[in-house]
């Protein structure tokens, strides 16, 4: 593991104030990773995320969609914010463009070698903000919710790549949907590729699941969570290890 050095920063997008944690190896002209908190914010578990990847030698930012580095911590909070970004993809993905150009602004990342990853609501903005943005080289959803993600990709950029990693009993992700955004991706000329996880629902990357109690929706899969993450971690070095 590289030494790493963390801190929180702070950007703006019209008049919010995003507060993002960044975490940064040793080097210069590092390749980098925007990461998309899932539902609950810029919390613990995806700071510790964004540490992790920095450690195997990605210069990485938790992006702050909230605003002001909010952290939900009720349930009734979290659908009223999902529907308000959903409702305005504008502002949605201006909070993510913020974000990449703060990454790609830290002096020792490279900013043409940035990939785009989100876990949950975050898994939705990567995929949404390959399709409508396309200004990284690839975007990775984790257990996405995928209802939140357009199966218009027209417009997509076709040179860019997807991946994604979901559980095959994930009421997120369900199958249809899913085999309708991969047709919309294919016909678009996206490079994607999907990891489908048997015995595996949504959330299975964190081991606090269980305390959502909707065990039938949400819950932790060791062996799912492993196998993600080194399919993340070839993901990346396919995506990033080749300089511009």
């Amino acid at each position: 593991m590289k030494h790493t050095v963390s801190k929180a920063l702070e950007y703006v997008h019209d008049d919010a104030r995003l507060l993002g944690y960044l975490s940064v190896p040793e080097g210069d002209r590092l390749p980098a990773v925007l990461l998309v908190h899932d539902a609950f914010g810029v919390s613990d578990f995806i700071k510790g995320i964004a540490e992790k990847l920095a450690g195997v030698g990605y210069a990485t930012l938790a992006a702050d969609v909230w605003g002001e580095g909010k952290v939900l911590t009720a349930e009734s909070e979290i659908g009223p914010l999902i529907g308000r970004f959903a409702g305005d993809r504008k502002a949605w993905m201006g909070r993510l463009q913020a974000a990449r150009a703060a990454l790609a602004a830290q002096p020792e990342v490279d900013g043409e070698r940035i990939v785009i990853i989100g876990y949950c609501f975050g898994g939705a903005s990567a995929l949404e903000y390959l399709r409508t943005v396309g200004d990284v080289r690839g975007a990775v959803s984790l257990h996405g919710g995928l209802d939140l993600v357009s199966e218009d990709w027209t417009h997509a950029p076709s040179l860019r790549k997807a991946l994604l990693l979901t559980g095959f009993e994930d009421p997120m992700a369900a199958l249809p949907k899913l085999a309708a955004l991969q047709q919309s991706m294919n016909n678009a000329g996206v490079d994607w590729e999907v990891n489908l996880y048997g015995h595996t629902k949504h959330g299975f990357t964190r081991p606090d699941s269980d305390r959502a109690n909707k065990p039938q929706v949400i819950a932790y899969h060791a062996q799912s969570d492993k196998r993600a993450w080194a399919a993340l971690q070839r993901f990346l070095e396919e995506s990033l290890m080749v300089a511009s």
